[in-house]
């Protein structure tokens, strides 16, 4: 009786992840089908498949050909990468120092970076903007990474404090007695040992920057520093919406992170479960 209600359990458990996996991917599904289709058959029958009569590539030759869908992509990997590696090297080193060392106000620092989690960055979206335009930065990458990186470094750094706190003291003082420096115990031990929870922090970061339009549409709107998000715009016009190149963009601005989270989703996992919450 006790191992049929556990197996009851499990079932139930995997059937109510399998129908969150299903929502959550069925847009993306949707948005991806639709892009290989016409603009008649979008809204005749947006759930079936492209068939022969169906198919089109007319959007993708519109975003590829027609617009500078290029320099979107690219700035959109620029503001995503800088990101993505500032936020983890500078949130792990500030998660050794906090996680390893006892100084004046650790906890207090702490705790104030763990408010910078609770309380959105956007609230502050008027007075980042005074900053940038008081710094020159307006219509430019770097604004754009800087905004980032404060948005991104507090969960970083909880995530990462809380796994580094895991790895055993033993390990550490055996490298210090061995004469090995504190950087050289940080890079060749410490990063290696949290790659999982570093993957978990690249996964959480890399998402809404990528997909983020709120920044880019008030701080760098210029034809030059737009990124994919807010290029796709050009396509949403007041009164007609031309969907198979929006559904293209959208499209092309999937494929990537999809590539990078199965890539990752190993670390992802261990990462969650191992370390990233106590």
């Amino acid at each position: 009786m006790h191992k049929t209600k556990k197996a009851v359990s499990t079932l139930g458990i995997h059937l109510i992840l399998l129908t969150y996996t299903l929502i959550a991917l069925w847009p993306i599904f949707l948005t991806i089908i639709n892009s290989f289709k016409t603009r008649k058959a979008i809204f005749r029958n947006p759930m079936s498949l492209p068939g022969m009569d169906t198919f089109s590539l007319k959007g993708f030759v519109k975003v590829l050909v027609r617009s500078d869908f290029e320099i979107y992509f690219m700035n959109s990997i620029i503001v995503t990468v800088a990101t993505l590696v500032l936020v983890l090297l500078l949130g792990a080193m500030a998660a050794w120092a906090l996680s390893e060392y006892e100084f004046k106000g650790n906890k207090w620092l702490g705790l104030y970076l763990a408010i910078g989690i609770m309380i959105p960055i956007r609230l502050g979206s008027v007075s980042l903007l005074q900053l940038i335009v008081d710094m020159n930065l307006t219509n430019t990458l770097t604004a754009l990474v800087l905004v980032y990186i404060a948005q991104s470094i507090p969960l970083a750094i909880f995530i990462l404090s809380e796994f580094m706190q895991q790895i055993p003291k033993d390990l550490k003082e055996a490298a210090r007695c061995d004469g090995v420096s504190e950087y050289t115990i940080f890079f060749k031990v410490i990063l290696p040992l949290t790659r999982p929870a570093i993957a978990t922090v690249g996964v959480f970061t890399l998402v809404p920057v990528w997909n983020d339009l709120w920044f880019p549409l008030i701080l760098a709107p210029s034809e030059q520093t737009q990124t994919i998000t807010l290029g796709v715009q050009q396509f949403i016009g007041q009164y007609v919406t031309d969907w198979n190149a929006v559904l293209a963009s959208l499209t092309l601005a999937i494929v990537p992170i999809l590539i990078i989270y199965i890539l990752l989703s190993r670390h992802l996992i261990r990462g969650i479960t191992a370390g990233a919450v106590k």
